[in-house]
């Protein structure tokens, strides 16, 4: 099984969770995971917020700062939020991130469509059916 890195709890910095966040791509991820905190997700769950390559490097950056953690399982990738770690590391920071993305629209790599929060969980629900 292939490992990937991930920052120990304490090894969690404030300034590169910001720097990890400061994208909207990566903000989209997290509203992503955040509205399917249940489940864990795939990497192919998100290739509406772009292409594979674009995609694999924002998950490295969400993952490289203790953001999410990706787990190998086969060919696949399962990602989910390191809820626990960020609210023990920055109580309610996290929370707080989430419901903005929650209320944030997001974009569809084709055409670039805007979705505000109803549609949003519309979409997510039908592509999970």
């Amino acid at each position: 099984m292939t490992y990937l890195p991930h920052p120990d709890i304490e090894q969690i910095v404030f300034a590169n969770v910001l720097t990890a966040l400061g994208d909207e791509t990566r903000l989209a991820i997290i509203g992503y995971l955040a509205r399917n905190e249940e489940n864990a997700m795939t990497c192919g769950q998100f290739l509406d917020l772009g292409s594979k390559t674009s995609l694999s490097y924002h998950l490295a950056k969400l993952r490289e700062a203790g953001v999410v953690h990706v787990r190998p399982e086969g060919t696949r990738r399962l990602v989910t939020l390191r809820r626990a770690d960020l609210d023990q590391r920055f109580p309610g920071f996290l929370d707080s991130i989430i419901a903005t993305c929650r209320d944030l629209p997001f974009f569809l790599r084709d055409g670039g469509t805007l979705l505000d929060r109803d549609t949003a969980s519309a979409f997510d629900q039908a592509r999970h059916s």
